[in-house]
C-alpha cells in the first residue's frame, strides 16, 4: 500500500535561532547574528561535549509554533494554512538568511500577540476576527469625530437653508444700509433687528383677532443695535414708545416710521444714536416658536407675569402666568412674553421692562445652544434658524454672525433709559441725550 501524504499540520517548524541552553556565544551566537555559515553550525551541533549524555533525549534543532489564524484577506482569496506557509517559506528563501531570521521573528511575534488576544475573558480576543481593540481613547476619539461630522453637517443645512428661506429685505431699505467690505469674523459690524407687529398668515398669532397682516403698514415692536464681530458681541434696545421727529409726521413714537418707509426706520436710527448701521435683520414671529423648540426650549429668569395678549387664550390670544424665579419655556411662552407689554400683576411694568425681557431670552437662547438637546437636534435647529429672519446678508456672512455671537463672550445687555410722557394724548418715552451718549459708547467700546 501506497501511503498517503499527511494533512498539512497545523503548525509549522522553524529551526531555532535562538541560544541553545546553558550555552552563550560560540558559533550558535554568531550563527543567530547571521555571521555564522551552515558548516559552522553543523560542525557545533557535532561537538562531542554538546552531544545528549546517556538516558536522555536529544534536544531537537528546531522549534514549533502554531500557525498564527489566517486574516480576512488571506479567507478571501482562499488560502489555505499550507500555501501561507509555502508563501513565507519562499520568501525567506529568497531574501536571504538575515531577512528569513527577521521575518520569522515578527511572524512568532505576531503568533504571540494573537495567542494573548485569544485568552478568555481578554477584551482583545475580538483581535482574533480582525477586528480592533475598543478602548476608553479609541472610543473618544471616534466620538469626537462624529461630533465633528454632526456639527459640518449642520453648518451645510445652515447655509442651504439661508439660500432658500431667508426672506429678503425692501430694495429701498437694503440701499439705506452702508456697506462694509471686511468679514464679520475680524471686524465688528452694526445690525438693525427688528421685530414687525404684522401676523404671519400661518403659525403662530395668524389667528389673533383684529391682526394685521400686511407688512407694509407694520409698526416695529422691537428695536435693537447690535454691535457684533471681531471678538465682540453688545446689544443695545431702544424702546418703541421713544419719542423721535419722524418727517412727514413731526413727533411721533420711533415704531412709526417703518410704515412710513423701511428705510427711514435706519435713517431715524442712526439719527438718534449716530451709529451707522451695516445690516439688518427682521425677526419673523410665525417661525420663531419653532425655532426655539428646536433647540429645546429656554431657560429665564423673570419677575411674577400675568399677561394676556389679544384678550387671552379664550378670545384666541395667548396668555402667559409666571411666578418669579427661572423658569424653563417653549418658543410659544418665550414668544409671548416678548411681546408682553402690559403685566396685570405689576402695573409699573412698561415697554422698557418688555425691552429688557427681549435681552434675557437672547441671552437664554444663546446659552441653550451649548446644551445637550441642542446638540441632539442641531440640524434640526440649523435648518430652521435662516427663517426665523429677513436680512440683507447672505449665508456666510450669516454664519459668521453666529460664530461672532458665541465668540464675543459674556455681555450686559443695555437699554436706554427714557422717562415717561405724553405727546399728543399718547404715552411715549422721552430719551435723554446724555444716556444714549453713554450707552452708545458702551456699546461700541465696552
Amino acid at each position: 500500500m501506497s501511503r498517503q501524504p499527511p494533512e498539512d499540520p497545523e503548525y509549522r517548524a522553524y529551526r531555532a535561532s535562538g541560544e541553545r541552553p546553558g550555552r552563550r556565544g560560540g558559533a550558535t551566537h554568531a550563527a543567530r547574528r547571521g555571521r555564522a555559515s551552515r558548516p559552522q553550525v553543523d560542525a557545533f551541533l557535532d561537538d562531542p561535549d554538546d552531544r545528549p549524555s546517556p538516558g536522555r533525549e536529544p534536544e531537537p534543532s528546531y522549534r514549533v509554533y502554531r500557525s498564527a489564524p489566517r486574516g480576512v484577506g488571506a479567507r478571501l482569496r482562499g488560502e489555505s494554512e499550507s500555501e501561507l506557509g509555502r508563501r513565507i517559506e519562499a520568501a525567506e528563501r529568497a531574501g536571504g538568511a538575515g531577512r528569513a531570521r527577521s521575518a520569522s521573528g515578527r511572524g512568532r511575534d505576531r503568533v504571540r500577540r494573537r495567542g494573548a488576544a485569544t485568552v478568555l475573558g481578554s477584551p482583545r480576543g475580538l483581535a482574533r476576527w480582525g477586528l480592533r481593540t475598543w478602548t476608553v481613547w479609541r472610543a473618544l476619539k471616534y466620538l469626537a469625530v462624529l461630533a465633528v461630522a454632526w456639527v459640518a453637517l449642520s453648518a451645510v443645512l445652515f447655509v442651504i437653508s439661508a439660500q432658500n428661506k431667508a426672506g429678503n429685505i425692501p430694495p429701498a431699505l437694503a440701499k439705506a444700509l452702508t456697506p462694509v467690505s471686511a468679514p464679520m469674523l475680524v471686524s465688528a459690524q452694526n445690525v438693525l433687528v427688528l421685530g414687525l407687529d404684522n401676523r404671519p398668515t400661518t403659525g403662530y398669532s395668524s389667528h389673533e383677532p383684529g391682526s394685521n397682516y400686511n407688512e407694509a403698514v407694520a409698526n416695529t415692536d422691537t428695536i435693537m443695535l447690535w454691535h457684533v464681530g471681531g471678538g465682540v458681541s453688545r446689544r443695545l434696545s431702544i424702546p418703541r414708545d421713544t419719542l423721535v421727529a419722524i418727517p412727514g409726521l413731526g413727533e411721533a413714537k420711533i415704531n412709526a416710521a417703518w410704515s412710513q418707509s423701511p428705510a427711514l426706520t435706519v435713517k431715524i436710527v442712526e439719527g438718534l444714536t449716530g451709529v451707522k448701521i451695516n445690516h439688518v435683520i427682521i425677526v419673523d414671529l410665525g417661525n420663531f416658536p419653532q425655532f426655539i423648540n428646536d433647540i429645546g426650549g429656554v431657560t429665564v429668569t423673570t419677575p411674577r407675569i400675568c399677561s394676556t395678549i389679544s384678550g387671552g387664550v379664550k378670545n384666541g390670544g395667548y396668555s402667559l402666568f409666571l411666578k418669579p424665579g427661572s423658569h424653563h419655556l417653549t418658543g410659544t411662552e418665550a414668544l409671548t412674553l416678548a411681546r408682553t407689554r402690559d403685566n396685570s400683576c405689576n402695573l409699573a411694568y412698561n415697554d422698557i421692562n418688555r425691552e429688557k425681557m427681549q435681552q434675557v431670552i437672547l441671552n437664554g437662547i444663546k446659552s441653550q445652544l451649548f446644551s445637550a438637546p441642542a446638540f441632539f437636534h442641531l440640524p434640526w435647529a440649523a435648518w430652521d434658524a435662516p427663517g426665523v429672519v429677513q436680512t440683507d446678508m447672505g449665508a456666510s456672512t450669516l454664519l459668521q454672525l453666529f460664530v461672532s455671537s458665541e465668540l464675543g463672550g459674556a455681555y450686559t445687555p443695555q437699554t436706554l433709559n427714557e422717562t415717561n410722557g405724553v405727546y399728543n394724548g399718547q404715552d411715549v418715552l422721552i430719551p435723554s441725550a446724555a444716556d444714549i451718549r453713554a450707552k452708545v459708547h458702551q456699546l461700541l467700546d465696552g
